[in-house]
Parts: structure tokens; sequence; C-alpha cells
């Protein structure tokens, strides 16, 4: 058991004392380029600030090599990362730093509490195990909140676009536009339609790009929108009619899933009722006549 902790306090204190050597070294590293090139560092707090974020940046960078990963493994996350709405290099750098991080954090919690006097292989074991884990749980939960919502805000969206087109102006226009006014109230939307009109104008054809906005959120609302709006411009249909359809069976859907989530409730009203409410019930109604029937049966065996 103490071998175990003097191992664990080992090597935790050499990885601090590895990033604490990066960080110093790192910052008088830029101090030296700074004297040599003749440049005057940022003096006050944005300039210590700045200082500080870079110093981070280049300690996460070192930590997050030390986690072993596949190219596969690396697209994956990446792509998970973007669903997430993290588009920066920086971003997969810090997820896998703190799959490091956040285990270390952990076993270094189950050792400060005294867990470790229990069993210390398997409170290690589930520290490591949990905290590896932490990240992949956090970003699957943000990428769910993130298409929850989009679901919500995309008939909002259609509804805009349709009076734009109604206005005279092209798609193209119309979405520059709506993403333009729903940055302040739909700001996850106006993200992934301002991408798109990047894209747009850096050359990229229209159902190409909104298809990659579909692959970007991976949402079955998004793809359905996609692939209406390229039979919509393949047929020579109005897009605008379109739009509009899409919009009213978005809403029907929406209530239709309504109801069906207020019919599921009598079903799972009947848990709650068997084991808290209905005992409660028993305990009121018949507890004053269990009391009597006691007392009766005391006086009559007394006898």
């Amino acid at each position: 058991m103490g071998f175990a902790v003097i191992a664990f306090g080992s090597v935790f204190l050499l990885i601090g004392s590895l990033g604490l050597l990066l960080f110093y070294r790192e910052a008088m590293v830029q101090r030296i380029q700074a004297v040599i090139s003749g440049k005057k560092q940022k003096k006050g707090l944005s300039g210590h600030l700045e200082a500080a974020s870079e110093q981070l940046g280049v300690v996460l960078e070192k930590i997050e090599r030390v986690v072993p990963k596949s190219q596969s493994e690396v697209s994956v996350v990446q792509q998970r990362l973007i669903r997430a709405g993290f588009r920066r290099d920086s971003a997969l750098k810090t997820f896998y730093a703190f799959k490091l991080i956040v285990p270390v954090t952990l076993c270094a919690i189950v050792t400060a509490t005294g867990l470790v006097k229990e069993n210390a292989f398997i409170f290690y074991a589930a520290g490591l195990g949990i905290g590896y884990l932490v990240p992949d749980f956090w970003l699957g939960r943000r990428i769910k909140k993130r298409q929850m919502e989009i679901r919500r805000s995309l008939p909002d969206v259609l509804d805009l676009l349709i009076i734009c087109l109604e206005a005279g102006l092209g798609l193209d226009q119309a979405t520059a536009r709506a993403t333009q006014e729903l940055s302040g109230t739909h700001p996850i939307v106006a993200d992934e339609l301002d991408v798109l009109v990047l894209e747009q104008r850096a050359g990229r054809p229209r159902a190409e790009a909104w298809k990659h906005m579909a692959e970007r959120t991976d949402e079955e609302t998004v793809r359905n929108l996609v692939s209406t709006l390229v039979q919509s411009e393949q047929f020579g249909t109005s897009i605008a009619k379109t739009l509009r359809t899409h919009s009213d069976t978005m809403r029907t859907q929406r209530i239709q899933a309504v109801e069906e989530a207020a019919a599921k409730t009598t079903v799972k009203l009947i848990f709650p009722l068997v084991f808290f409410i209905f005992p409660c019930l028993f305990l009121v109604t018949l507890g004053p006549a269990i009391i009597i029937m006691s007392e009766q049966f005391k006086q009559f065996f007394n006898q």
C-alpha cells in the first residue's frame, strides 16, 4: 500500500516538474527571442494574459503528445470537436491534454482523501479509467446539446429565409442576411450558416456547401433540409415554397413529438406511484387502523 502511494506521488511530482520545466523554458526562449529581435514585450494585464495563454498552449501541446493515438482516432475526434463547435487547431491538443490531466487529478484526489487505504489498485484503476473517459462523455453531451439547439432553431431560420426569398433575394444572399439577423437569437445556427456563406464565397458549389453543413452538424433535420434544397435546385421548383412546406412539416413533427412525450407520461408515472406515493397512502390510511387493532389485541390477550 505504501509503495503504491510513494510510486504515484513520484510520478505526479515528475509530471509536474516536467510541466514547470517546459513552462519556464518556453518563457525564457520567448524573452531571448524578444531581446534578439528588438521587439518590446507588451506590458499590463493584456500582455501578461497573452503570454500566459501562449505558454499554457505550449504546455498543453507537450502534454498531449504523451497520449497514444492513431491517425484514424485523431480524425474521428477532430470531427466530433467540429460538431461540438470547436474549430480551432488547438482544440484537438487541448482535448488530448485533458485526457491525461483529468486521470492524474482524480488519482491525486483519491490519494488526498485517503481512499487508497481501502483498496489502492481498484481506486487508482477507477480514477484512471473514469478520468480518461470523462472528456469523451463531456464532448458527447456537448454535441447532443448543440444538435438540440440547431433542431429547435431551424424552423425560425427557414421562416427568415422564406421572407428574404419572397422579398427578392437569392438563396445565397438570403442565407447571408439570415446569418446577420440570427447572430443574437440563434448563435449556433448563425455560426454554421456563416461557415456555409464563407465556403460559397471561396468558390465552393452551393449544393456541396450545404452538404458540408449537414456533415458538420450530423443532425437529421439538417440532412432533410439539405436534400430538399438540392432536389428543389435540380428540378427547378420554387425554393420559397419548398422551404415553407418543409418548415410546416418540421413544426408538425415537433407537435407530434410533444404529444408523444405527453402520452408516455402515464406509463412513466407508474413507477413513482407504486414505489413512492402508494406506500405513503397505505401508511396514512391503514396506519391508525393497525395501531388500534394492535392495542385491542394486547388488551384481549392480557385479559
